[in-house]
């Protein structure tokens, strides 16, 4: 089996941190988030991927060839951002009648592959949601996959597909993207997988569903910390500072220099990066970045930035009630 990785996005959501960092290398949990994709699929035993790359690919190759020996790699290039059918199609000359397992490079996910794959039947990772209409979504019959409809604008079923997609029978996939292009298939101006799928359960391929309870996306600001709380309640690290209060789950890279400072909860604190006499929670402060005198909440600073603040001196009367903005 062969692992597809779509990364090629340019994480508009996430500016200005990937003005310079493709999205998928953004540090969540203490490591970049492709990398808890390749320990996931390693774990599972899938040892064969390819990453789609665009924006910044260099970098994701870099990282990947660098730190994933063991896995072997093929990279290849979206050079048109025209969706996610089109980036699966661009991968197709890599798993031709190959097994494959998709999984968007922005999804960070938390669930036993292992009986989905013995299966042996297509099938779809889905979550239940209150609100479908920002996904797309799978309508079920007898616990088969009936319909594939993207982004709905009526409540037609509450199963959001959660980006992780087990395929069986690669050729008809490859068949149905090229079908896409040739009848110039289009969803809201792109070439949907959604739209391959329908075109796989038409022609009588039988998908069904996965339930993904734990899936984690990394997207926004807000869903990258969040992730990140996830992450870090699962594995942080034990790392004890001096002269520095921690408070866990926190993960402090080795590298990493704390002093006279409140760490945590929920923060990541990365690579060479330096704290000083600062609080920091629920934040991810990246590789190289130098925080002295803050106190942070809910942020997220990028590689080599450097933020410095000041301590304030009051002298408040009886009753006095003062803020900072």
């Amino acid at each position: 089996m062969r692992a597809v990785i779509p990364a090629a996005g340019f994480g508009t959501r996430l500016k200005p941190h990937t003005y310079s960092l493709p999205k998928v290398l953004l540090n969540v949990g203490g490591k970049p988030i492709i990398g808890h994709i390749v320990d996931k699929i390693l774990e599972e035993g899938i040892t064969k991927a390819t990453f789609v790359v665009g924006y910044l690919g260099e970098k994701i190759v870099e990282y990947v060839n660098s730190n994933y020996p063991m896995l072997e790699a093929s990279f290849v290039s979206q050079e048109l951002a025209l969706g996610l059918g089109h980036a699966i199609q661009t991968a197709a000359s890599t798993f031709e009648n190959e097994e494959i397992f998709i999984i968007l490079g922005d999804t960070i996910f938390d669930v036993d592959l292992k009986t989905v794959f013995a299966k042996r039947t297509s099938a779809l990772g889905v979550k239940t949601v209150d609100d479908p209409s920002r996904f797309g979504v799978a309508v079920c019959e007898n616990e088969k996959i009936v319909k594939l409809i993207e982004k709905p604008k009526e409540l037609i079923s509450k199963l959001a597909l959660v980006g992780l997609y087990y395929i069986t029978n690669s050729k008809l996939l490859i068949e149905s993207l090229n079908e896409l292009f040739e009848k110039d298939i289009t969803t809201r101006g792109e070439y949907q997988l959604t739209d391959a799928l329908q075109i796989m359960i038409d022609k009588g391929e039988t998908l069904t569903t996965f339930q993904v309870d734990g899936w984690y996306d990394c997207g926004k600001p807000e869903t990258l910390l969040a992730t990140n709380r996830f992450l870090l309640t699962k594995g942080g690290t034990n790392r004890k500072v001096d002269n520095s209060v921690i408070c866990d789950p926190v993960f402090i890279a080795e590298s990493a220099v704390v002093k006279n400072s409140v760490i945590g909860p929920f923060t990541t604190i990365s690579d060479n990066c330096e704290v000083t006499d600062s609080i920091v929670r629920n934040s991810i402060i990246s590789s190289g970045a130098k925080i002295e005198k803050a106190m942070l909440e809910n942020s997220i600073i990028g590689s080599s930035a450097i933020v410095k603040s000041n301590f304030k001196k009051l002298n408040a009367g009886d009753s006095s009630e003062i803020e900072f903005n």
